[in-house]
């Protein structure tokens, strides 16, 4: 109390009061900890409540923190030009409270999550944002105050879905811009424009995706599932990364699914099967050729993470739910009908967009990645999506169809064998 009385903060009715012959000292970055001259000992707990505390905000008005001839910290008061060992930021330590994040489930909604964060410092791009669950994680970052982008393949669908979020909050800075992932060029040019914008990106949601599509071939000579699903959200990452990197600590959230567990992409040699990610028509299932693809989305996740994450940018994958009534699946009459009977004991689009948004935003997350989430949960994917040896096969399959379409008049060649 001696200390306390010399600092003018002395306050002898306060219940964490010593007991006599101890003394509450102070750390340099802050931390308290209590010695007791009678049994010549130290101890971070105060001796009568066992909490823990640290000093609370910058040092007062004239005061400054220095080092003794001994290596000891002192305080100096230089306007009544006094020295004392006591920090006066002490009598305003708060409790050393370890707060446990939040538990959530499949019956949480994004909004949620997000609820008392301020992300108005985060830029945020969406792919496949004007609808369904994009368009849930889009509104739900937005509405907290985010810059969202939606990188849509249909620009008028995105630009009424802005002005949806801006008719809900008037405020809300959310932005729609031209990217088909149908078309390796159209990636280019959108990553392209971005740059030109000279913004930062906090986040990016690989969102976009098609289910049950009738067999076709790109403008790239790509199977179409699997260049939407995954070729051209590989090529947005390889021509954003630079930009991630400068924004660190970012993150990138692939949207995939339980589904990924129902098939394989290797061949006898256990090499990712090119004839398999981008089948001929006589070979092609819609619905096999999806779970390809959200198994490419886990392995792309996993690889990208190893090869980003030492400089601040960190990937997880995601699953938003079974059977959600989404417009993923219009191209096929009869999964449209299953779709709309499971309709009433499925996730809304908000719960949808939850998983998504934690993996974002979650302050235990920061620095992690590498993983697969469902319901907010860390669980593990296939055998196959833990698979690095598959996970760095796809990224150089992956590295070498997108170089190999870098230039006009190079598909020819390469796609006749496939036709």
């Amino acid at each position: 109390m001696a200390a306390l009385k010399y600092a003018g903060m002395d306050d002898t009715d306060s219940e964490d009061e010593l007991p006599p012959g101890w003394e509450e000292r102070s750390t340099k970055d802050g931390w308290v900890y209590y010695a007791s001259h009678d049994e010549m000992k130290t101890q971070w707990e105060h001796p009568k409540t066992g909490k823990k505390k640290r000093c609370a905000g910058d040092l007062p008005y004239g005061w400054e923190q220095e080092t003794d001839e001994k290596g000891q910290v002192i305080y100096v008061d230089h306007i009544n030009k006094r020295t004392t060992y006591f920090d006066p930021r002490q009598a305003f330590t708060v409790e050393d409270v370890v707060v446990k994040p939040k538990r959530y489930d499949g019956n949480t909604a994004a909004l949620e999550i997000l609820q008392g964060r301020d992300l108005s410092d985060k830029v945020i791009l969406i792919t496949g944002g004007n609808s369904g669950i994009g368009f849930e994680t889009a509104r739900s970052f937005a509405l907290h105050g985010a810059h969202v982008i939606l990188a849509c393949r249909n620009l008028s669908r995105a630009i009424k879905a802005v002005s949806l979020i801006q008719q809900e909050w008037h405020k809300a800075r959310v932005e729609a811009m031209m990217c088909d992932l149908a078309s390796l060029r159209s990636v280019r040019e959108f990553a392209e424009s971005y740059k030109a914008k000279k913004l930062p990106l906090h986040i990016l949601v690989c969102n976009a995706a098609v289910c049950t599509q009738p067999w076709r071939l790109t403008e790239d000579g790509l199977e179409s599932t699997f260049q939407i699903c995954h070729l051209g959200h590989f090529l947005l990452v390889q021509c954003l990364q630079d930009v991630l990197r400068r924004s660190a600590p970012a993150r990138v959230v692939v949207v995939s699914s339980e589904s990924h567990r129902f098939t394989d992409l290797l061949d006898s040699c256990s090499k990712v099967d090119m004839a398999l990610l981008s089948p001929t028509k006589k070979e092609y299932w819609s619905m096999l050729a999806y779970n390809r693809a959200k198994l490419c989305n886990i392995l792309f996740s996993k690889e990208l993470h190893r090869r980003l994450s030492p400089h601040g940018v960190t990937s997880n994958a995601v699953h938003p739910g079974n059977m959600m009534y989404t417009s993923i699946h219009r191209s096929w009459w009869l999964m449209t009908f299953l779709f709309s009977l499971a309709r009433p004991f499925t996730k809304s689009m908000q719960q949808g967009a939850a998983t998504t948004v934690y993996c974002a935003v979650a302050p235990e997350l920061e620095g992690l990645g590498g993983m697969y989430f469902n319901n907010c949960f860390r669980c593990l994917p296939s055998i196959q999506a833990q698979d690095q040896s598959s996970a760095s096969s796809l990224w150089e399959l992956s590295e070498r169809l997108v170089a190999e379409r870098s230039s006009p008049g190079s598909l020819i060649s390469v796609f006749l064998p496939l036709l």
